[in-house]
């Protein structure tokens, strides 16, 4: 049950981590956009349980952080973030982003469909423990594939079509390019999400 002082999504809030998310994986060097992709979910998850008045055991806050969890779901939700990654980069730039807007992306999900479970969580511990992590985090993973596969090929974008001339410089293009893919996710992309993640939460 939702507790009476849990705010409202913040799309700012989770603006800037996804952000950071996509930061994290335009750092050109071995192992660290993992390591600092991990911080940065971590970090999310934690805010987003202290917001909601709940604790995070260590275990728990490693399940939700880690980039790729499950062999089997993590290769199918990567494959769905890639496809979505590429559909934002036919718009917005070259596929050189496809790190940076795949990472941005799964930092929103996962930063979405959290609070989601937080708001309609009816354990009555308040402490999120690793089974319950494990359990949460197959179910956002199974989620985002079940969201896209399900998406109909005939249904409208809301991306802006590009301006005959560019005069940002390449970081500026990098930036500006993670802020509107992330802005302008369809709206047809979140209604799904969250369909997904309720039909998996109700036929445990």
């Amino acid at each position: 049950m939702r507790s009476r002082n849990a705010p409202p999504q913040d799309p700012g809030h989770l603006g800037a981590f996804t952000l950071l998310g996509a930061a994290a994986a335009s750092v050109p060097l071995p192992w660290i956009p993992v390591s600092l992709a991990r911080r940065v979910r971590g970090a999310l998850v934690q805010d987003l349980a202290r917001r909601h008045e709940l604790s995070l055991s260590p275990g728990a806050r490693a399940i939700l952080a880690e980039p790729s969890h499950d062999a089997r779901g993590s290769r199918a939700s990567r494959e769905a973030l890639k496809y979505l990654a590429l559909r934002v980069l036919g718009r917005l730039g070259p596929t050189q982003l496809l790190g940076p807007v795949r990472s941005a992306l799964a930092t929103f999900v996962l930063g979405h469909l959290f609070h989601r479970y937080l708001d309609t969580r009816d354990a009555k511990s308040r402490r999120i423990d690793e089974e319950e992590a494990v359990a949460l985090r197959r179910n956002i993973d199974r989620a985002l594939v079940h969201a896209l596969t399900a998406a109909s090929p005939s249904e409208p974008e809301s991306y802006e079509a590009l301006p005959l001339e560019d005069l940002r410089d390449e970081l500026t293009q990098t930036v500006d390019g993670v802020l509107i893919a992330t802005a302008n996710l369809p709206s047809w992309l979140i209604r799904r999400l969250d369909a997904a993640f309720d039909d998996l939460r109700r036929s445990v």
